[in-house]
């Protein structure tokens, strides 16, 4: 790699910029995280006091030194803050969902490519371990050919949070465009684009003001894929179930990545994303039944894609063109569930 150090402003210092984005960057010699907009706390200079602090998206996007803006804000701001940091020059990264519209995604990506610049998703979930253990199962036919594949993402909270956005109606908000761009990325990363989309989604708590569930089948000539969301299942361990030709792999519980960042565990450790052996899956085939070890998650190549993509012209890890493909299918999800249809990608 080049001995560039690439200056980096974080819009919002919640749960993604705290807890994500700036262990992974403060570690990594290649970025210096040098400015965060706080609307109101200072929560960024506990973190690492040399952190400049500002009050506005404009005094942030203002410093020319900056080469790469983080946008970890609600929803519904994402497009135009990602406009703004586009139109000054800066390259960047969405939180999930990367905007609320395949046709908000599309201006943007078209932007980008004409400022030259690099814009992603951040689709950190291709990193847990879980993920990256049924995909090399996949790639190394340990159960031959998938011709079922589930994936869930479920909590269990019966009573409506009403002190988050992120249970306020509106646009972007609800659980579809909270878990939904993990599961459909990570569904299209596998398999690539579908024939069709199908999906129902619903709001099963007394009181909320969201969609809390969704189904969504995305239609392949040769598998059934199904992704599902709720935040009504008391028993949510469930992550994937996979059936292929010569066997079978059930996994249950989270990637520890989270859990441990929220320890103030910096992400530099020598078992860094090692998942403890009780919530490994259980692999079924001809050749092998028994827990399957899992693999170790590791968002790090994320942020080091980004720096080959920027400073080498690197391919990016999150193309656009996934991009565009996760926020299509979401888009029609919605549709197809207000219409009870199945419509072609």
């Amino acid at each position: 790699m080049s001995d560039k150090i690439l200056q980096v402003g974080l819009i919002g210092f919640g749960l993604s910029g705290r807890y994500f984005h700036a262990p992974f960057l403060s570690v990594n010699p290649h970025f210096r995280l040098k400015k965060v907009m706080e609307r109101s706390k200072n929560e960024a200079q506990e973190f690492d006091s040399s952190i400049e602090n500002v009050r506005s998206v404009e005094e942030l996007l203002a410093d020319e030194a900056i080469d790469l803006v983080f946008i970890c804000t609600p929803n519904d701001t994402h497009f135009d803050y990602a406009k703004a940091a586009l139109q000054k020059g800066k390259h960047v990264v969405i939180e999930k969902p990367f905007a609320n519209t395949e046709q908000e995604a599309r201006e943007l990506v078209e932007l980008a490519a004409q400022k030259g610049l690099m814009i992603t998703a951040y689709q950190n979930r291709r990193w847990d371990s879980d993920f990256l253990t049924i995909k090399q199962l996949i790639n190394e036919g340990t159960i031959g050919q998938v011709v079922e594949f589930e994936s869930r993402y479920d909590r269990y909270r019966p009573v409506p949070v009403t002190n988050t956005w992120k249970e306020q109606s509106g646009e972007g908000g609800g659980n579809l465009y909270n878990l939904g761009p993990h599961l459909v990325d990570q569904a299209l990363a596998l398999f690539g684009k579908p024939e069709a989309v199908s999906a129902e989604i619903k709001t099963l708590r007394e009181g909320s003001l969201i969609d809390d569930f969704f189904a969504i089948r995305l239609h392949y000539p040769d598998k059934s894929v199904l992704l599902k969301s709720s935040l009504m299942v008391y028993n949510n361990s469930l992550r994937y179930t996979l059936h292929g030709t010569t066997g079978s792999f059930i996994k249950t519980g989270l990637d520890v990545q989270e859990e441990t960042l929220r320890q103030n565990v910096l992400p530099d450790t020598t078992t860094w994303g090692e998942e403890p052996e009780d919530r490994w899956g259980h692999l079924s085939s001809e050749a092998y039944t028994g827990v399957h070890q899992s693999l170790p998650g590791n968002y790090m190549p994320f942020y080091d894609n980004l720096y080959k993509v920027i400073v080498n012209k690197a391919a990016p890890a999150v193309k656009p063109e996934e991009v565009l493909l996760t926020t299509r299918v979401i888009d029609l999800a919605w549709q197809s569930s207000r219409e009870k249809v199945i419509l072609p990608v």
